[in-house]
């Protein structure tokens, strides 16, 4: 039968025909439900890691509701990645506007500090980005300018195996800044390598700093005038 299968009759060939077509409105409506749920899944797993991310960062320190490291009351010992802190003060030192430069007020935190690096043993400074002030209320932390030992010395190297030394630190506040007790948060680093599956040198070393503890210290109020030099 021209136009036709051999031997089908008319009536036969729509009935194939239109199953035919239901079968494809069947498969694109499949599709697209598919499709959607797909969409939906990588929204969540997008909103997911997101929210993780946001967790790793803050850290847990802006506020203490959800805060997942110690808090300690000073004098306080922290043993954090290749370091021994003590910490014992903390001073609000301000220093008077004058004829020549604007109101100041730092934030100094004195401790000190040893080297346990027994994977390396070589000798270190202590970092600003180890030791941050935490403001609380939802405010970014500050970083420190690192460890001043014997003397304000900045950036002094301590030595595996030899006994603490007394050190300080200093935090940029706001010049009418006040505050009860200020919280200072320590970050440890962990002595190992980087991922060799994405081709990286498995070769352990110091780094990928994460929270340790958190310190309360209740801080004196200290006028530096210049008259003390």
């Amino acid at each position: 039968m021209p136009g036709g299968l051999p031997g089908a009759h008319p009536r036969t060939l729509r009935i194939a025909a239109v199953e035919s077509l239901d079968e494809v409105i069947d498969a694109m409506i499949a599709d697209r439900v598919i499709h959607r749920h797909r969409r939906i899944w990588l929204v969540v797993i997008a909103l997911v890691v997101a929210a993780i991310l946001v967790i790793l960062l803050t850290g847990g320190w802006k506020e203490k509701k959800g805060r997942t490291v110690p808090t300690l009351t000073a004098p306080a010992t922290v043993t954090a990645g290749r370091f021994e802190f003590t910490f014992t003060k903390a001073e609000i030192v301000r220093k008077p506007k004058t004829d020549y430069s604007k109101a100041e007020t730092t934030l100094k935190v004195y401790f000190t500090a040893k080297n346990i690096d027994t994977e390396e043993q070589t000798s270190e400074s202590v970092s600003g980005e180890l030791l941050r002030f935490v403001p609380g209320g939802g405010k970014d932390l500050v970083e420190s300018n690192g460890g001043a030992c014997r003397g304000d010395n900045l950036n002094w190297k301590l030595v595996y195996g030899l006994p603490p030394v007394e050190c300080s630190t200093k935090f940029e506040v706001d010049p009418d800044f006040t505050a009860d007790v200020v919280e200072i948060g320590i970050l440890q680093e962990h002595y190992e390598g980087d991922n060799s599956a994405l081709g990286a040198d498995p070769k352990p070393y110091w780094h990928n700093e994460d929270p340790a503890a958190v310190v309360q210290l209740k801080p004196t109020v200290v006028v530096d005038d210049g008259k003390n030099k």
